[in-house]
């Protein structure tokens, strides 16, 4: 088990604290193995009623996957064909599949950061989940910023989202607050912080057959604060719908050009620093994940960070982000008017034969 992965069972409720503040809870394999381990054994637990996930820090639930360890991995060996790194991913999104179909109820306080990794073991599935959020609450998906693709069951829950939200938030890795993501269906219920004291201790003296509905009542009070019109996709939907529902990330650059407004020249200016190739397979993996299931998605993902690592794009995106620092990223292509069709169809080519694959098992 993980040292930063905490546990405990109370008034039936199965607890789990993300404890590694220093690294903003950034999920490694060993957290990810311990998550696997504690969730697998409560399952099937009567003891444990519900599971409620949240950090010992209100800086950040979760900022995502280790992507120090990504690098430092990646270029240890040729073109990033580690094994754990293999493990890694493999591992975390059979943890994401067993989050989305866990058999009980599922309750994430995303407060602070919430990103990538951190959606991940947030986004369960909508028979278990509730999803809390707070005025701390900054929520993205920002791979594009690293040279990799919206994963962790993202091309899923993305492409779920009302109209294009989801679109716009793969493409340009944008930060959101609580009142966007409740606009966009990405979380549920909005708590102040200084009342999540009071949510602890409904928590350690309710005896409702279902946590999440007690949690809806105690939460109703506070849904003003969060409501449509504190939210920048609810005012922009219209734009968004329109901009990016675009059949290639060219035509959506295009449309921005095109556009005046503050929002799309702000957009145009966020979209020129991502990676021309990673916007044009995330653009493509959402797109084709609207009509598959979460274990599919899940099995494609896989696929695609195989060829993402082999490609190296992401390794000079952690570089230029946290390991060099200068923010000064070589994409290959440059421009995205050098992205091919094939170059991105590469992408979603099969790395294992069918009866090899490391997530074959998963269904549903």
């Amino acid at each position: 088990m993980s040292e930063f992965v905490l546990t405990s069972v109370k008034n039936n409720i199965g607890y789990i604290t993300l404890d590694r503040p220093k690294a903003l809870n950034s999920l490694s394999l060993d957290m990810v193995r311990a998550l696997t381990t504690t969730l697998l054994a409560w399952q099937d637990d009567q003891n444990v009623r519900a599971v409620f996930i949240h950090s010992s820090s209100e800086k950040a639930f979760c900022a995502g996957g280790d992507i120090r360890f990504f690098y430092d991995v990646g270029t240890a060996t040729p073109k990033g064909d580690s094994a754990l790194l293999e493990d890694f991913f493999t591992e975390e999104y059979a943890l994401n599949h067993l989050i989305h179909f866990y058999p009980k109820p599922y309750i994430a306080l995303m407060n602070g950061v919430v990103m990538g990794g951190g959606m991940g073991i947030a986004q369960a599935g909508p028979d278990c989940r509730l999803r809390i959020v707070t005025e701390r609450t900054k929520m993205a998906m920002p791979e594009v910023n690293i040279g990799l693709f919206p994963d962790v069951g993202g091309g899923y829950f993305l492409s779920r989202t009302e109209g294009e939200i989801g679109t716009y938030l793969g493409l340009t890795g944008e930060i959101i607050t609580a009142a966007d993501a409740i606009y966009a269906c990405l979380a549920d219920v909005y708590i102040p912080t200084t009342e999540i004291p009071a949510l602890m201790n409904l928590l350690s003296e309710s005896t409702a057959t279902d946590l999440r509905v007690a949690i809806r009542d105690f939460a109703a009070t506070f849904a003003d604060q969060a409501k449509p019109d504190a939210s920048k996709l609810a005012i922009q939907h219209a734009a968004i719908n329109d901009i990016f529902a675009g059949s290639s990330v060219a035509a959506i650059s295009e449309k921005l050009q095109q556009d005046n407004s503050e929002f799309a020249q702000q957009t145009l200016t966020t979209m020129q620093k991502r990676s021309p190739l990673l916007m044009s397979v995330t653009l493509e993996q959402l797109r084709r994940s609207k009509d598959m299931n979460v274990s599919a998605c899940l099995r494609m993902e896989r696929n695609m960070v195989r060829h993402c690592f082999k490609h190296g794009e992401v390794l000079e995106g952690v570089r230029a982000l946290v390991v060099d620092k200068d923010n000064t990223p070589r994409w290959s292509p440059a421009t995205l008017a050098e992205v091919t069709t094939e170059q991105v169809t590469g992408f979603f080519a099969e790395a294992w034969p069918a009866h090899a694959h490391p997530l074959r098992y998963l269904e549903g």
